[in-house]
């Protein structure tokens, strides 16, 4: 008997070059990381990465990072749904605008946003009689967060809904479902995983922020400082050991989160299939 072909051609040598590309990009920098860690004895380690001052980082960087993906995951359904279900003029510069974030430098993105957000910027001094302030605070690192991350949700969610059945959406119709229902039983079973994988994709982004967010933070230690500055102090002290055990705990930290929202996924995709 002839023996089956195999799918991919050369799959030995495209697996032991994937392999190899993993881990000149991935593996080995993220190995550097954790051996420089383990030059600290523990003592040292729990002292670098348990700080009042660099506790309060954490709470700031995955709190906003969190309400940040919430918001991200809200807002990107809709201009997903928007952009697949509806056609209005300006419908392309829309769909362009979305990925502004993707292609406009960090640095710029901070920048602007403290022009606007200030309050001598024009949104910033109409909101500043009523005590409302946006820039230099939690709040600007929670837009400054939110900016960034919603083109990830809009591109992941936005294929899936394209190519949804609508012929299901349909029946449901047909038979007695309302909007409500018929969105809750048979569109959001569909798009629930990609909307998890943008919501993931969206957190992991923001934790690891830092140049849109340092411009319109203020950076006050305990109060508006976010974990990557706190890192780039470090290694502006040459502290690198120090700099590492802090980035080792984001890492780790993000790791079981995306663990944990692929667990999710899973199980989305079994329920929905079941």
């Amino acid at each position: 008997m002839r023996a089956a072909k195999k799918v991919l051609p050369g799959f030995n040598i495209t697996l032991g070059f994937t392999l190899f590309y993993l881990s000149v990009i991935v593996l080995i920098p993220l190995s550097a990381l954790l051996f420089k860690t383990f030059t600290l004895t523990w003592d040292q380690f729990v002292t670098a990465v348990g700080s009042p001052r660099v506790m309060a980082s954490y709470r700031l960087t995955f709190g906003a990072a969190f309400i940040a993906a919430l918001v991200n995951a809200v807002a990107g359904l809709l201009v997903a749904w928007v952009l697949v279900r509806y056609t209005f003029p300006g419908k392309k510069i829309i769909d362009a605008l979305v990925d502004l974030p993707f292609a406009l430098p960090t640095a710029v993105a901070g920048i602007s946003l403290t022009a606007l957000l200030a309050s001598n910027g024009w949104v910033g001094s109409l909101l500043e009689p009523y005590g409302i302030q946006l820039a230099f605070n939690r709040n600007g690192v929670v837009i400054a967060l939110i900016f960034i991350g919603l083109p990830f949700v809009v591109r992941t969610v936005q294929p899936v809904l394209e190519d949804a059945e609508k012929e299901l959406e349909e029946a449901a119709t047909c038979l007695g479902a309302t909007r409500w229902q018929t969105f809750r039983h048979v569109i959001f079973p569909t798009i629930a995983p990609a909307l998890l994988t943008g919501f993931a994709m969206a957190f992991a982004r923001a934790i690891g922020e830092y140049g849109s967010v340092i411009f319109i933070a203020g950076n006050m230690p305990m109060v508006s400082e976010i974990t990557p500055l706190i890192i780039i102090g470090k290694l502006e002290q040459y502290d690198y050991a120090g700099a590492t055990a802090v980035a080792t705990v984001l890492l780790v930290i993000s790791f079981v989160l995306l663990l944990v929202i692929n667990a999710l996924q899973s199980w989305q995709r079994k329920r929905s299939g079941a």
